[in-house]
């Protein structure tokens, strides 16, 4: 039986990713499993264009049209049979988002889809919940990228609710949070939770992985850090200037102004839920894309 690749292009207010995945047969070869053979991140950061600009520059609509050109490439080199590629905040917010598509898709032949909020909270939400050893508890799911935050809230394994907002690192650093937007979330948050108790985070995204990565304080077999330890980081690291945290903490340049907002908007999530501890999968919407890929796939094999 042929072995299927899959592939997902993320492109994202900070960066774009491509994942690629192979499935892989087990050892009783009744049921198989994907991979990872590729994964590429190119911090092109789109994010800071569009909020600030409303719009994406020529010279970065050029940058991702190259980009996706040498993704095309890649996807043929390791023969891709599926593929899906998605674009979040960045481009729902770019006016000119449209019309980029329309030249990607002519230059590459890949069709770019501009999903929303809920959509992208979904598929990162089926993902984790796959990857979860224990379901039980009470868990708020927290998705932060470059442009928006998407938000699970989690019931022993069951989805109540997912949200999106308007609240991002590049979002952040470019000033372009409503102050509105901090409120809905609060008052949701507040909301949404008033009924459970003992509530953690499960967070996603290059920032809170990388300050896991960084935490002194962590239970690494449970892949969880005390917020406290994430609060003792955000003490460490705002202060500092972005060259400062590269050379202290050995940080890259796109993720060394953007990783004290992300710490941020999780410190405030936890406070409102009153969270102990950030568990960190180390997973995101690439991840998601693939795994629903696959399970249309499979679907379509039992039909």
């Amino acid at each position: 039986m042929c072995k299927k690749c899959y592939a997902a292009i993320d492109i994202g207010s900070n960066a774009v990713r491509l994942l690629i995945k192979k499935e892989e047969e087990n050892e009783n070869l009744l049921s198989r499993r994907l991979s990872k053979v590729l994964l590429l991140r190119v911090p092109l950061r789109l994010g800071f264009d569009v909020f600030s600009l409303g719009e994406l520059s020529e010279n970065k609509v050029m940058k991702l049209r190259r980009l996706m050109k040498a993704f095309r490439q890649l996807m043929k080199i390791y023969e891709v049979t599926d593929y899906r590629a998605c674009a979040t905040s960045a481009m729902r917010d770019a006016r000119n988002g449209k019309s980029v598509i329309k030249k990607v898709l002519k230059d590459t032949g890949i069709q770019l889809d501009i999903i929303d909020g809920q959509e992208e909270a979904r598929m990162i939400y089926n993902n984790h919940i796959e990857c979860l050893e224990d379901r039980t508890g009470n868990y708020i799911y927290v998705d932060v990228g470059g442009g928006s935050t998407e938000i699970n809230l989690l019931t022993n394994g069951t989805l109540v609710q997912s949200l999106s907002y308007n609240i991002g690192t590049v979002r952040m650093l470019s000033n372009a949070v409503k102050e509105e937007t901090w409120a809905q979330l609060k008052d949701d948050l507040a909301r949404l939770t008033a009924n459970f108790s003992d509530i953690n985070i499960i967070g996603s995204g290059g920032n809170i992985n990388k300050l896991y990565r960084l935490a002194e304080k962590k239970d690494k077999k449970l892949k969880r850090m005390p917020v406290e330890s994430l609060q003792e980081l955000y003490d460490e690291l705002s202060p500092l200037t972005p060259e400062q945290r590269m050379k202290q903490f050995d940080l890259k340049a796109d993720r060394a102004d953007v990783i004290v907002p992300a710490a941020k908007i999780f410190l405030t999530i936890a406070e409102m839920v009153k969270a102990q501890y950030v568990h960190v999968p180390i997973i995101g919407l690439a991840d998601g894309i693939i795994d629903s890929l696959y399970a249309a796939n499979q679907l379509e094999k039992e039909e």
